[in-house]
């Protein structure tokens, strides 16, 4: 039996602790700052398991993974052993990811993947620790067969960032171990950021980055129920609660899959949830000497791929919507939305094809991921600027909400001042509303931030690409031309010239 909306919501009624404003919510299913996200993903889930569907978007499981009674699973879940089913797996993230256009950075999609590497590389478990080994094989098998969305708070508050985390004025402003006993850890302090997490099963908790000596009671990697005992969920601002009507705000209101800072107010976590304790080493090794890291970000690329096909989609029907497509200098602006489009399309279909085998497993080509990330950072903004350009004053001269069309006189002037040549004034305003939401409203502006940093500060992705392109390649070419000639010959040919 595959998930289904219904079911999902269902699991977020537990007594969760989410703060909004104040106060905390009695059920995020129905609360306004969040009801709308949550039935989002649900929708994820119905279409999941839709019978016309089950082919692409699910997978049978392996017996040597669990399987072999026909069972299926969702395909974020799937352990490629081939290019081809590497593919396989990419539509599905990719059809998946249509149905929200790419605005949930968090959708299921993404822990999941991460997961699924770090038990691709479960040897590197098993050499630092079995017991810590186990509990992750256990997991990854246990998150997969009951479907969880999971989360993950992987990094540190800012507080001050000249400190380690040790060295900052509260021992616990991170979260920490505080004790530890047969049963497991307890937890205390601060991470960040869960995105998601108000509508997601479990998170999953660790550092990816790099900690220094004496933080080892921060080094720790493990997976917790989002209803655990002591667990407080600090919401930011809700866009949806503010976002009330669907035709003014069409993203805002049911994309919004909110940011929250979690503290761990002495929260236990059994042995069997944790993966690493209290090691430094190993906190960096799950991500970057497993598939973790580049599996996990392989995913985020299919989502922004998709979501740069939706907005290069506005900037088309902008000009379309203006009756512009035709001038020269639009053409030219529109070809190159097009090409930055088909770049990164590209570049998600080359990981693929330059992909290698990781033992049993097939995974994409990590530089070509990070040189993706580098370059992507660097062009979302400016894609943004591109349809800022294309729209001019079309996205800002709307009418204040949909209410306005209920006054007959008012509705006549929009009538006449909301002109197109491609459309009706109507559907010129809700046009416009749509690209107003993507590009900037304050849901969309979350979103440049978003696609700014989640995969770390620029220089930080800059780093994964210096460290993973193969300079002996380079670095050879040079030295063969260089070897090619010498000083020597040319000193020669002079002196042979001249005789």
């Amino acid at each position: 039996m595959l998930k289904t909306g219904s079911q999902h919501i269902k699991t977020l009624k537990d007594g969760r602790q989410v703060y909004l404003n104040g106060s905390v919510v009695d059920d995020v299913t129905t609360h306004p700052g969040f009801r709308n996200m949550v039935a989002t993903v649900g929708e994820l889930y119905d279409y999941q398991s839709r019978a016309e569907n089950v082919d692409l978007m699910t997978f049978e499981i392996p017996a040597a993974h669990g399987g072999g009674n026909g069972d299926r699973a969702n395909r974020i879940w799937q352990l490629p052993g081939s290019y081809e089913e590497l593919v396989e797996r990419r539509r599905a993230l990719e059809n998946w990811t249509g149905l929200h256009a790419g605005f949930l950075g968090r959708a299921p999609d993404h822990v999941a993947s991460c997961i699924a590497g770090m038990y691709m590389g479960l040897e590197v478990f098993e050499a630092h620790d079995p017991a810590r080994a186990k509990a992750l094989h256990d997991y990854y098998r246990y998150a997969r067969d009951n479907e969880l969305y999971l989360t993950y708070v992987i990094i540190n508050p800012q507080a001050d960032r000249s400190k380690a985390a040790h060295e900052q004025a509260d021992a616990f402003l991170t979260a920490g171990v505080v004790d530890e006993d047969a049963e497991g850890l307890t937890i205390r302090g601060a991470k960040m950021l869960a995105t998601g997490g108000v509508m997601a099963n479990e998170v999953f908790v660790t550092c990816i980055q790099p900690l220094q000596p004496g933080d080892a009671k921060y080094a720790l990697s493990f997976s917790i129920p989002m209803n655990a005992k002591g667990l407080k969920i600090l919401s930011r601002k809700s866009y949806e609660e503010h976002a009330v009507s669907t035709y003014d705000n069409p993203l805002a209101s049911r994309y919004d899959e909110n940011d929250a800072v979690l503290y761990f107010d002495d929260v236990k976590v059994p042995w069997d949830r944790v993966f690493i304790n209290q090691d430094v080493e190993m906190c960096q090794k799950q991500f970057h000497a497993t598939p973790a890291h580049v599996y996990q970000n392989y995913q985020a690329q299919i989502r922004l791929m998709v979501k740069l096909r939706f907005l290069t989609g506005i900037g088309r029907r902008i000009a379309d919507t203006n009756g512009v497509t035709n001038f020269p200098q639009v053409k030219e602006t529109l070809g190159q939305l097009a090409a930055e489009n088909a770049m990164v399309d590209s570049m998600v279909h080359a990981m693929e094809v330059k992909g290698r085998q990781h033992g049993d497993f097939f995974v994409p080509d990590r530089h070509t991921l990070y040189a993706a990330q580098v370059l992507t950072q660097q062009l979302y903004g400016k894609i943004l600027n591109t349809l800022r350009d294309l729209a001019g004053g079309g996205m800002i001269m709307l009418p204040s909400s949909a209410a306005d069309y209920a006054n007959p006189e008012l509705a006549g002037i929009i009538g006449k001042t909301q002109q197109s040549p491609a459309a009706s004034s109507e559907e010129r305003v809700k046009f416009f509303k749509l690209a107003w939401d993507a590009v900037g409203s304050e849901f969309a502006s979350r979103h440049a931030q978003y696609e700014m940093f989640y995969a770390g500060a620029s220089f930080v992705t800059k780093n994964h690409s210096f460290r993973t392109f193969d300079w002996d390649s380079s670095s050879a070419m040079v030295d063969r031309m260089l070897d090619s000639y010498s000083l020597d010959d040319e000193l020669a040919a002079l002196k042979a010239a001249a005789e």
